[in-house]
């Protein structure tokens, strides 16, 4: 036997023996201890950061309905509708006929933004992620009558040039015919299904995917985590550590949008790599448009700010990953700093090593745990029976 093959043996006997004596008395320990959660009453009817934001949305807003009761029963029953063309357009014409009056803050109220949520809760989880972040927008209210003003703080490092407004016009956000070809005329299923293997991505297909020679009309990102055990802290189910990843989004001045959804993975240099006993290997991304995830974080973001990410994606492109200091979390919640928010609890242990994972990142934003720079609204979104 040679030396290689004895020391991943002997490292493998000792990693074995460590997990036999501690999991016993991790689980004890999770039995006994709940997980404290300090949730506010409805997370899809406002911002986290922002307790107040419901009365500053509804500060001189007339409480007259927009939604009908025949409304409240369809967006009650808006899943079911998914499975067939009519049904889809049924959803697009819902959407539409909500944004057709959205031309200033007085039409707003608590019953529409709701409404808005709903709809974009239903697309993030199809992975209409562009979608999803146009309603999102539409939820959003400035408090700035007849403008179509976003609050979004300057950069903490360096001033933002673009100013302490990110302009987002509605009219470039609007639900037109690029939606109703995406979402009408294409298969959607919500149900459960076998998930695609997401393959590899070079940092130059990101990066021409944006450079699609149109004028830009914003920005945005969003966070996502999919937890090894969905509402649990757990760090690790057998061999399965969950995974954390980002999509970024560029809407053109032509109504049009581009996105990719990607995470930085490790490439198995051997059968031990990005294990405990060797943490170590090659990175590389891969396409994560079909992963599913248990909870998702978004926000409008300046185009500096979208560079700044784009900027971080080169560097960690050919970057070596360890499963401890550089992981898939660790890319995700970098590239969401420097879009001004984060989750504030992400680290967990486990045999040999420590560090960012998804089984805490997602429990701490079930659990409120996250801020946001800008004191700005954040598109959030989990199953509520997480909690």
């Amino acid at each position: 036997m040679t030396a290689y093959r004895t020391k991943y043996l002997f490292s493998a006997l000792v990693v074995i023996s460590y997990m036999l004596s501690v999991l016993p008395a991790s689980a004890q320990l999770l039995a006994s201890v709940r997980y404290k959660l300090n949730l506010l009453p409805d997370t899809s009817a406002h911002s986290i950061i922002d307790d107040s934001y419901s009365s500053k949305l509804l500060a001189g807003v007339s409480n007259k309905p927009v939604i009908d009761k025949a409304n409240a029963v369809f967006e009650t029953d808006l899943e079911s509708e998914l499975d067939t063309h009519a049904g889809r357009k049924k959803v697009l014409s819902y959407l539409k006929e909500l944004s057709a009056n959205n031309t200033g803050e007085s039409n707003y109220n608590q019953a529409k933004v709701k409404s808005y949520y709903k709809l974009a809760n239903v697309f993030a989880k199809l992975h209409l992620y562009p979608l999803a972040m146009k309603c999102f927008f539409k939820a959003m209210v400035s408090k700035k009558v007849g403008s179509d003003l976003i609050p979004a703080a300057p950069d903490s490092v360096i001033a933002d040039t673009t100013g302490r407004q990110l302009h987002l016009n509605s009219g470039l956000l609007a639900i037109n015919a690029n939606d109703d070809s995406v979402f009408v005329n294409t298969p959607v299923q919500l149900k459960d299904k076998k998930e695609k293997k997401s393959k590899s991505i070079t940092y130059n297909r990101i990066l021409n995917t944006f450079n699609d020679g149109k004028k830009a009309a914003a920005y945005a990102l969003l966070f996502h985590v999919k937890q090894p055990k969905p509402g649990k802290p757990t760090v690790f189910v057998r061999a399965n550590t969950g995974h954390t990843f980002i999509t970024l989004i560029k809407y053109n001045a032509d109504s049009s949008s581009v996105s990719v959804s990607f995470g930085f993975y490790p490439k198995k240099d051997n059968i031990f790599s990005a294990t405990p006993w060797e943490p170590e290997t090659s990175g590389t991304f891969k396409n994560d448009e079909a992963h599913k995830w248990d909870e998702v974080m978004g926000k409008f973001i300046t185009e500096r700010r979208f560079k700044r990410i784009l900027k971080l994606t080169r560097l960690y492109d050919g970057l070596e990953y360890h499963l401890s200091k550089n992981n898939c979390t660790d890319f995700a919640l970098q590239a969401a700093s420097y879009a001004g928010f984060g989750v504030t609890n992400s680290k967990g242990s486990w045999p040999l090593g420590q560090g960012n994972n998804p089984g805490t990142t997602g429990q701490s934003i079930i659990a409120g745990g996250i801020y946001d720079n800008d004191k700005a609204d954040l598109f959030i979104d989990f199953d509520e029976n997480l909690k």
